[in-house]
């Protein structure tokens, strides 16, 4: 079911529980996910298994569904033999599969469309270092095809997420004020930096002067860096801060595997809404369980029902 209200406003209200991530709950359903495409592969061959997942997730609490095309794009599917109208068709899927989980467990969420950096489609983890060598130009027509495939497929917001630098943060800024979605940014981090070396305070701020960013923040990142960036992020963009860090391991890129110890503890999320996170969850390893314990906290949809 889609919310009757934007969810702008529903950030100017309280605190909105996001997802967990995706791919480990495809894992726990039995999928493999060994492929360039890495979960985006399932839109092409088992489009049921995303709907399940993303079920999973609503049953949990989660009030926003983010969309399965992270590691979507024309240039990756084409290497799959796959054209653009039927990769348009996919794109359009992954936020039908949303809705539909939404609508088949009676709770109102509302469905972002995932965007992925230019490193998510090389599949190599570059998109934990950026400087792809691309100006912000090349960035702007790379990201254009797909963000005008999705917003076709009218999600209630695009997620511009993992973002590892600010030329492309520029670039996708760029990109969506043609298309009249609202979004939100979120850079990929280590420590007070992008994953590029560039200061928080200045990727924060070019969100600053955006009316279409409803929320800057960042994801797919240790925990710990998450507490002091939400910080940042609200004292230099004067905007709702979006936190969805992963399970506190380290993904080994050449290895294709988690290493270390989680680290993820629901309970930051006090000290995430004192210092301005209004949109709240979890990215890669964080499961439903967890998005559970944080619906608790926060108050949110009652976990397990639908």
């Amino acid at each position: 079911m889609q919310p009757d209200r934007p969810l702008a406003a529903a950030l100017a209200e309280g605190t909105v529980l996001l997802d967990g991530g995706l791919s480990n709950q495809l894992e726990a359903q039995g999928c493999d996910l060994s492929d360039a495409l890495w979960s985006a592969r399932l839109l092409v061959d088992e489009p049921g298994q995303i709907e399940a997942a993303h079920k999973a997730y609503v049953r949990a609490g989660a009030q926003v569904l983010i969309t399965s095309g992270y590691q979507a794009t024309f240039e990756g599917l084409a290497r799959r033999g796959i054209g653009r109208a039927r990769a348009t068709e996919i794109f359009a899927l992954s936020v039908e599969l949303a809705r539909r989980a939404g609508a088949a467990t009676g709770r109102e969420v509302w469905v972002a469309g995932s965007v992925g950096p230019y490193g998510a489609m090389l599949a190599d983890g570059s998109e934990y270092r950026g400087r792809y060598g691309l100006s912000i130009r090349e960035l702007e027509c790379f990201h254009r095809p797909r963000i005008e495939a999705l917003a076709a497929a009218v999600p209630d917001v695009l997620a511009l997420e993992t973002v590892p630098d600010t030329d492309e943060a520029e670039a996708l800024l760029r990109v969506v004020e043609e298309y009249g979605l609202p979004v939100w940014l979120s850079y990929s981090v280590a420590g007070d930096r992008t994953r590029a070396g560039q200061p928080l305070e200045t990727a924060f701020g070019l969100a600053a002067g955006h009316d279409r960013v409803v929320a800057v923040g960042v994801n797919c990142c240790d925990p710990a860096d998450a507490d002091r960036a939400v910080r940042t992020a609200a004292e230099v963009a004067g905007k709702p801060v979006v936190v969805y860090p992963n399970s506190g391991e380290r993904w080994d890129a050449g290895g294709r595997e988690w290493a270390g110890a989680p680290t993820f503890d629901p309970g930051r999320v006090r000290a995430w809404q004192d210092a301005g996170a209004r949109l709240v969850g979890g990215c890669c390893r964080v499961g439903p369980e967890i998005i559970a314990e944080l619906a608790g906290l926060l108050g949110a949809a009652t976990a397990g029902e639908g």
